[in-house]
């Protein structure tokens, strides 16, 4: 029994694994009929593999010209001509030497018919996010299409949306902060083709906010430096002492002369007894000696 439980632990963590094992392919782009990725590791070996979803179904597919392929592209335009407006959802998946790695959805960076063209335009507390309400989706199924806008900070899963027919402007987000959105097109509630590719933008501060940060650094500052002046002075005038005495060398005396003087170096002052000197009151050139 505990042999059948590990080896069943086993089974499902092997998956797991592999992907972690393995890194997901980058920069999934669709363009038209034109799938493209970058590889995210630089070690040979590595194949990939293209997967399709259309509108009505939930199951991925394989795109049969692209399974464990070594190019970096694949044609989808057989893939589109085939399906319901054309539209499909695509990702693509790495692996080695029986590696999987996570899958990885592709997005559109210019807009087609399948994915909407978005622009940003930031404001203090808000985004307003650009979209057209005269695309192909809308004028062949009516009012039913709407856009589906994802946001959420820079960084973070963006699990907030918003839908909207055309341009949508979103409130509440602080300033000074990266936001980030993506938008995708969905057909009675249920998403259809291709994600934009993510953009970010920095929430600008209000004038309002602009103004009181002047101030404040306007009467900090200054502050700031009357008391630096202040203590530089205090240091200078009522610690010199102190700050001398740190600053003096340290006394250092040679053991040379800390050593006593042999004995015959020592030189007696005392004079001889027998000694006298005269004193000499004045001095006669020899010239006027003669005279």
């Amino acid at each position: 029994m505990i042999f059948v439980f590990l080896y069943i632990q086993v089974i499902v963590q092997v998956p797991v694994l592999s992907e972690w094992l393995l890194a997901p392919p980058q920069n999934i782009l669709v363009e038209k009929g034109l799938l493209t990725w970058t590889n995210a590791t630089q070690e040979g070996g590595v194949t990939y593999s293209v997967q399709y979803r259309s509108l009505d179904t939930k199951v991925w597919k394989n795109v049969a010209a692209c399974v464990q392929t070594s190019f970096k592209f694949c044609n989808i335009t057989y893939i589109k001509a085939e399906n319901e407006n054309g539209c499909v959802t695509l990702r693509v998946r790495a692996e080695r030497r029986g590696l999987t790695s996570k899958p990885v959805e592709a997005c559109s960076q210019h807009g087609d018919s399948c994915s909407p063209e978005v622009s940003l335009t930031p404001w203090p507390g808000s985004l307003t996010v650009h979209l057209s309400r005269n695309h192909s989706m809308a004028l062949e199924h009516g009012g039913h299409v709407k856009h589906r806008v994802y946001y959420g900070k820079e960084g973070e899963s963006l699990l907030n949306h918003i839908d909207g027919a055309s341009s949508v402007s979103i409130h509440g987000l602080e300033e000074g902060q990266h936001y980030c959105i993506k938008v995708q097109y969905i057909n009675y509630n249920i998403p259809v083709g291709a994600e934009s590719c993510t953009q970010c933008e920095v929430i600008p501060e209000s004038r309002n906010n602009q103004k009181q940060t002047q101030l404040t650094v306007a009467v900090v500052v200054p502050i700031f430096l009357l008391i630096l002046i202040l203590v530089i002075a205090y240091v200078l005038i009522y610690q010199s002492g102190r700050i001398k005495h740190c600053l003096r060398p340290p006394y250092e005396i040679s053991d040379i002369l800390l050593q006593p003087f042999p004995e015959h170096h020592i030189l007696s002052s005392t004079s001889t007894p027998s000694e006298s000197y005269d004193v000499i009151s004045s001095i006669t050139p020899e010239e006027f000696k003669g005279e």
